[in-house]
């Protein structure tokens, strides 16, 4: 059984039609990289796949169990929405990590506040809360070793280079142990060497099989890691195969034009 499935996505902006009937799976374990120009609906996918946009038809299955159906999301309390969303983890462009907190803050927030709701609910006894506090940190800790900042935990976005903070929101999006890790364009506000760091640590997680969705212009990155590759054009899959099939046999003519200059890619 797949762990992620799409079927027939379409959003549209005003009269502007961004997705146009976007299938596909993915198997738990599987690295998917979407490339694509700008515009071509690759971030607004991925906007829906983690509840931040609503699409205007479809529905998605995530290990068999419907998350989403535009028919009835209307239905739906923004509790139930907040609740789904957990299922997937979003690495955004610009690390939006939140200023006034540490590294460690910024790992552990998102887990001690779904945890405290809990712990209230439950009538917790104050060893019990501590006992959960603790094991939260000691899991951002982990986290954090994973991603080489150990050594961070206690400075603030504002010392951190760009790479950093970016590895710091990676870490952020593996605290709530996601089905599907996500990541959108996650090197695109980096210079070429803190892009390097960056890239060696998304490398690593798919060793751990993590299942990942990628969105980037990295070329060679995305034949190197991927084990699915998605080439969107004009709010559609234009091409989608292995990376052997996309990079070095592409079948689509608008593939073949994206990839117009793919001697460089080639590794």
């Amino acid at each position: 059984m797949p762990i992620l499935e799409v079927k027939d996505f379409r959003k549209s902006f005003g009269n502007v039609e961004v997705l146009k009937g976007i299938d596909f799976t993915l198997e738990k374990g599987e690295v998917l990289v979407i490339i694509g120009s700008s515009g071509s609906g690759k971030t607004t996918l991925l906007r829906c796949l983690n509840f931040l946009e609503t699409p205007d038809t479809g529905t998605m299955k995530v290990g068999g169990e419907t998350l989403f159906d535009a028919a009835e999301m209307k239905k739906l309390t923004d509790k139930e929405i907040r609740m789904r969303r957990l299922h997937f983890g979003l690495v955004f462009q610009s690390f939006n990590l939140f200023p006034q907190y540490t590294v460690l803050k910024n790992v552990t927030l998102a887990s001690e506040l779904l945890e405290g709701e809990r712990l209230k609910a439950e009538k917790a006894s104050h060893e019990e809360k501590a006992r959960t506090m603790d094991a939260i940190k000691e899991h951002a800790m982990e986290l954090l070793a994973t991603v080489g900042l150990t050594e961070k935990a206690e400075s603030y976005p504002c010392q951190l280079s760009g790479g950093q903070c970016q590895r710091v929101a990676i870490a952020r999006a593996l605290a709530l142990s996601p089905d599907v890790l996500c990541f959108d364009e996650p090197t695109s506000a980096l210079d070429p060497e803190l892009t390097g760091e960056v890239l060696r640590v998304i490398r690593g997680l798919k060793s751990s099989d993590r299942t990942m969705i990628v969105v980037t212009h990295e070329m060679a990155f995305a034949r190197g890691v991927a084990d699915k590759v998605i080439y969107m054009a004009d709010g559609v899959i234009e091409e989608m195969g292995t990376p052997e099939e996309v990079f070095d046999h592409p079948k689509s003519e608008k593939t073949k034009a994206f990839l117009g200059a793919g001697k460089e890619f080639q590794i």
